[in-house]
């Protein structure tokens, strides 16, 4: 069993999520890549612990994480008998429900039976009791609402859930689902929208929603896949994201135009005393209703990097608006947002 370092809460932000009584890092570390089964797991423990280390005390999962599907949850179950077991409830563990997991019609989606069997499976997976946060992790317009949120409800009232969340609702179905879980006095307290410089939907109202309703929100891809980060400056290197046959950043992505942004952006951000990705980290993090930026990591240096950006989190007026004009010169849309019109 490892000793966590006993500095571990003086450096870490934490921050209400929404109108609850729980608190979450201001970056917590997602498991979406680099903990499944063709990862290395002595680097997969490595970043866990050094996770915690650093305060982050939420991890984010879900039943389809690896490759392959499953696996991360259960590379983190591992680390977690082995090394923070005993700091249990020092964690929030999360995990969540709504691709295809397995075949046949129950195995996706949003119907009753696919979110209460997938749990099961991910408690297996990870050896756990409960789980602090349970989501459905995407709207399914073929099952009605309140089926998918009386699961997330059945999911508290057996004691498997601490909490529920919601993720990629649009504004419009975050409130209808918050209507009948409110009438259910379920205690769904968060949504998981993707958000960064590179991806602006949830400013087109969904902030404001979240703020309406008292929804915490962590936003995912905040680094865009890890573009927003000083890795794809020239090239794509080996063992990228974009070098991955299973990475989620496609090379056509990256493309000059994109590359001049970046340099861009990375002039600011030195001029800030920050990598890129910490900049990018931090402007998600400008907005009081976004509660923590969800990471992801390939080795234990970017999460202490990724922690630093926690360092500079106070922004000028000629900052943001020299980063809106850099997003604008590629083209108009989602990233192309005016100061005015920020959340």
């Amino acid at each position: 069993m490892t000793t966590p370092g006993p500095t571990r809460y003086d450096r870490m932000t934490y921050r209400r999520c929404g109108r609850s009584g729980l608190e979450l890092p201001a970056v917590s570390l997602g498991l979406w890549h680099n903990f499944g089964s063709v990862d290395p797991p002595d680097e997969a423990r490595a970043m866990i612990r050094r996770a915690f280390d650093l305060g982050i005390t939420h991890f984010d999962l879900a039943n389809n994480y690896g490759p392959d599907p499953g696996t991360a949850e259960e590379t983190f179950g591992r680390v977690l008998r082995r090394d923070l077991a005993n700091h249990r409830d020092e964690l929030i563990i999360s995990t969540k429900a709504g691709w295809r997991m397995w075949p046949g019609p129950y195995g996706d989606h949003g119907s009753r039976k696919y979110l209460l069997a997938s749990l099961d499976q991910s408690l297996a997976r990870m050896q756990l009791d409960y789980v602090d946060i349970f989501y459905h992790h995407r709207p399914d317009p073929e099952t009605p609402v309140e089926e998918s949120m009386l699961a997330l409800d059945q999911a508290v009232r057996l004691g498997k859930a601490l909490y529920v969340g919601i993720s990629a609702y649009d504004p419009q179905q975050t409130r209808d689902a918050m209507k009948i879980l409110r009438e259910l006095r379920t205690p769904c307290i968060i949504h998981q929208p993707r958000y960064s410089m590179l991806d602006r939907r949830i400013e087109d109202g969904l902030l404001e929603v979240l703020a309406d309703e008292g929804l915490g929100c962590i936003v995912f891809s905040p680094l865009a896949q890890g573009l927003l980060t000083n890795r794809y400056l020239r090239d794509i290197p080996a063992g990228s994201r974009a070098s991955k046959e299973h990475g989620a950043l496609r090379p056509d992505a990256i493309t000059d135009e994109r590359r001049a942004q970046l340099v861009k952006l990375t002039e600011v951000a030195t001029a800030r005393g920050q990598s890129l990705a910490q900049l990018a980290i931090a402007w998600v993090l400008r907005h009081d209703t976004v509660t923590s930026a969800l990471i992801g990591a390939s080795r234990v240096s970017q999460i202490d990097d990724g922690v630093a950006a926690l360092d500079q989190l106070a922004w000028s007026d000629d900052e943001l608006r020299a980063i809106d004009q850099i997003l604008a010169a590629k083209e108009p849309g989602p990233a192309s947002r005016s100061v005015a019109q920020r959340a």
